[in-house]
């Protein structure tokens, strides 16, 4: 899948990812420029990461191009899956 870079992180387009893995967070954070950044916690075989992935779903008209595009970080290993 095409990632976007932005500001260091890769951000995944959301049908590229595994939402199984994923279970959302009450944690958000705030961008001065991108918006709220909603979090995800991350669970894979029995591992959790909380707060490990991010996106945002309702950027700013200036990062409109990563909408629902999920970020990771906290020692998540991304895995490409070529079944898909």
């Amino acid at each position: 899948a095409q990632t976007v870079q932005l500001e260091g992180n890769d951000y995944f387009p959301p049908q590229s990812v595994r939402h199984e893995f994923l279970n959302d967070s009450t944690t958000t954070t705030v961008c001065s420029w991108k918006g709220t950044a909603h979090y995800y916690t991350v669970s894979v075989d029995g591992q959790v990461n909380p707060d490990a992935g991010w996106y945002y779903p309702n950027p700013s008209s200036r990062a409109e191009h990563i909408a629902n595009h999920v970020a990771f970080w906290k020692g998540v290993q991304i895995v490409r899956d070529d079944q898909d």
